[in-house]
């Protein structure tokens, strides 16, 4: 997948998500989890026309801090022969703002890596713990734990097919002792071919002290036209 070639290594999450990923030919070679596939080897941008602007809403609740909304934008812009395309990405604002680098010739949906980047941030914010630690989890869990499922989704009124792909990271982590609280938490990628960029929605979860209690925190980001799935 060309997008992991082309992400700069100052964004870091993609030295451990990406850099064995060289190309489609010697990709087929490797092993690789049916997740990884879907998530950072499928062409997501292929056949869309430039210029384009892929919308997302954001937005972030629960009892363990102050819920906000905001929003997520990848612009894709023609490359220089026509076709598609360059990203440059907008992840939230303000102070909240993560501070993403563009991606030449991009083929796969770069907002997946901006997402993983943002959550990794503030998984470190939260704990005081490695961001090196938890982007290590979160791709062995890809690889090893996740599990994927055909699901329903509703988009712009109609209802169309999609793969959810979900892992939980932190259940059998030797250091999970370190930060309990946040140990259950969830990841689930909804991925739909009939939505333009291939990114219905990615949501985190992490649940509350007892099987009644409301999440202690979720984030969700969806594309525009989707419909939050029943949870």
């Amino acid at each position: 997948m060309r997008l992991a070639i082309a992400f700069p290594l100052r964004l870091s999450l993609c030295a451990l998500l990406c850099a064995p990923l060289a190309s489609h030919a010697e990709a087929d070679k490797r092993d690789f989890s049916a997740a990884e596939r879907l998530l950072f080897m499928t062409p997501q941008l292929q056949g869309l026309q430039a210029p384009m602007l892929l919308r997302y809403t954001f937005g972030k609740a629960g009892s363990f801090e102050e819920a906000f909304s905001d929003n997520v934008t990848v612009a894709l812009i023609a490359k220089a022969d026509g076709s598609c395309c360059d990203a440059k990405g907008a992840f939230l604002s303000g102070a909240r703002k993560l501070a993403v680098p563009e991606v030449p010739a991009a083929e796969g949906n770069p907002v997946i890596l901006y997402f993983l980047e943002h959550d990794v941030r503030e998984m470190k914010r939260l704990t005081r713990g490695s961001e090196y630690h938890f982007r290590k989890r979160i791709r062995m869990a890809i690889y090893q734990d996740a599990e994927v499922r055909d699901v329903s989704l509703r988009y712009q009124g109609r209802t169309v097919k999609g793969k959810e792909i979900a892992f939980s990271p932190f259940l059998d982590d030797p250091n999970r002792p370190k930060y309990e609280k946040f140990a259950g938490k969830t990841y689930r990628f909804t991925l739909s071919d009939a939505v333009p960029g291939g990114v219905y929605g990615i949501r985190t979860s992490i649940p509350g002290e007892s099987a009644t209690a409301q999440p202690l925190l979720v984030e969700e980001l969806l594309i525009d036209g989707a419909k939050a799935p029943a949870r």
